[in-house]
């Protein structure tokens, strides 16, 4: 029996893998800070032979080529996938015995991308699983579109080819152990479980359930937007990725802070939100680390604008600087530890507060037109994904997604502007910047999804 290591990347929603037979290991999709990588491989006393692609990636940096350089392994990706470096182009009905107990074979299963492989484990008695990348998910599929809307049709078809084939190349009880489909962008939509088999994704994956044209259908209906530096991602791992650059960022004083804040730069506090409304730097935008702070900052920023990252500790900003260096995101412009206080130089005047409400103020907001200690809103502003705002949302709210915020601002009608999300995390930066650009705000810190029990009235 053969062991797989999972390596997650929780704010991506990516897994990477390490496979080994106690003595050789095969890794798959890696992440850029290849350190968690060989930390792992030296823990488990295992030398890695292979490092594999399953794809030429959206929504990350890859570290698979620093990995075999540093590891001295093989890469392979697809043949199909032309590049500038080294690697060994693998092409399906390939064999790579990798030891006497352990061998890879690669499919081809187009449909996330075009030449998109997957890779068989076998072990001494057989199939034991399949790392499925961005083809195969737990109860979903990889989303189609990303190489341009014109594709999306005729990959989803292929996509639902690919899955039927690992359905009939693997057992039941074969392991499906996919990169993307926990959190995600790059899943069609939202994963179900934290594991599966080849046996429970026949019974519930719409790809092994469902006719082509339904699951077409289907599939194609339910792709929304993506975070707009997903158009960098792909160009940077198929020229080769540079190492990535970990080194301590360069510390700003308060003058250099205030300065940044008035040029309206990214000045980011990495606090949770309970934090940042209880007291920060005036014109600084709230995305903790407590949520996918690197997903939303790639997402809103204009690429290359520089950033300024505020924590409470080093360790805050040194763990900021990794999650953003994923992404591609590699030398922040400076960064300041401790608090807003001393952030504001001792200026009493530059740093502030926010006021919160929960669903149940807005309810008697609106139907009695103030609330104790706030001001009466005069809009509410949605800052969910399109697809969350034609399910359900407040009556008469203005629905602005929060990554067109930063170019849409000016169209926030006039006044007091209580503003949410689904749990509040993205209506904090949302909040945030609208306070930057002198609006009067109250964050909805609340779960949408008690809004109707609340006695909001909700439209569909």
């Amino acid at each position: 029996m053969l062991d797989v290591q999972v390596i997650e990347t929780s704010s991506l929603g990516d897994r990477s893998y390490l496979a080994h037979d106690g003595e050789v290991a095969v890794v798959v999709d890696p992440q850029r800070d290849i350190d968690r990588i060989v930390a792992l491989a030296g823990r488990l006393g295992v030398r890695i032979e292979w490092v594999l692609e399953t794809h030429v990636h959206n929504d990350y940096v890859s570290g698979g080529l620093q990995l075999a350089r540093l590891t001295g392994a093989r890469y392979g990706i697809a043949a199909a996938d032309e590049v500038p470096y080294d690697r060994v182009p693998l092409r399906d009905g390939d064999v790579l015995e990798v030891s006497a107990r352990m061998r890879i074979r690669p499919v081809a299963t187009p449909g996330h991308t075009f030449h998109h492989l997957s890779y068989l484990l076998d072990g001494p008695t057989g199939p034991e699983g399949v790392f499925t990348g961005g083809s195969l998910l737990l109860g979903t599929t990889g989303r189609t579109d990303l190489l341009g809307r014109e594709h999306a049709h005729e990959l989803a078809r292929r996509q639902r080819a690919s899955a039927h084939r690992l359905a009939q190349l693997l057992p039941d009880g074969a392991s499906v152990w996919p990169t993307h489909g926990f959190g995600s962008f790059c899943s069609a939509t939202q994963a179900d479980g934290d594991a599966s088999t080849i046996g429970r994704e026949k019974q519930l994956n719409p790809a092994l359930t469902l006719a082509e044209t339904e699951f077409v259908e289907q599939t194609l209906a339910g792709l929304d937007t993506y975070p707009a530096y997903y158009a960098h991602m792909g160009t940077r791992n198929t020229a080769g990725p540079d190492p990535i650059d970990l080194s301590p960022v360069r510390t700003a004083d308060p003058a250099e802070l205030r300065r940044r804040v008035d040029a309206r730069e990214w000045v980011v506090d990495l606090r949770s939100r309970k934090a940042f409304v209880h007291s920060h730097l005036a014109g600084t935008i709230s995305l903790g680390l407590d949520g996918p702070m690197a997903t939303w900052l790639g997402w809103l920023i204009d690429w290359g604008a520089p950033i300024t990252l505020l924590g409470d500790t080093p360790e805050q900003v040194t763990r900021a600087q990794r999650e953003l260096a994923r992404i591609g995101i590699d030398r922040p412009a400076a960064a300041a530890t401790g608090d807003p206080a001393r952030w504001a130089g001792g200026r009493h005047d530059q740093v502030t507060t926010m006021a919160t409400a929960s669903f149940t103020d807005l309810a008697h907001a609106l139907r009695h037109g103030h609330a104790d200690n706030l001001p009466a809103p005069t809009v509410v502003l949605d800052v969910r994904l399109p697809h969350e705002w034609r399910e359900s949302h407040v009556r008469g709210a203005v629905h602005i997604p929060l990554p067109e915020l930063p170019q849409r601002v000016d169209e926030v009608p006039a006044g007091p502007v209580w503003v949410h999300c689904g749990s509040g995390y993205r209506a904090a930066a949302a909040a945030s910047l609208l306070a930057r650009a002198g609006r009067t705000v109250v964050l909805v810190d609340d779960a949408f999804a008690d809004a109707a029990d609340a006695g909001v009235p909700m439209a569909a």
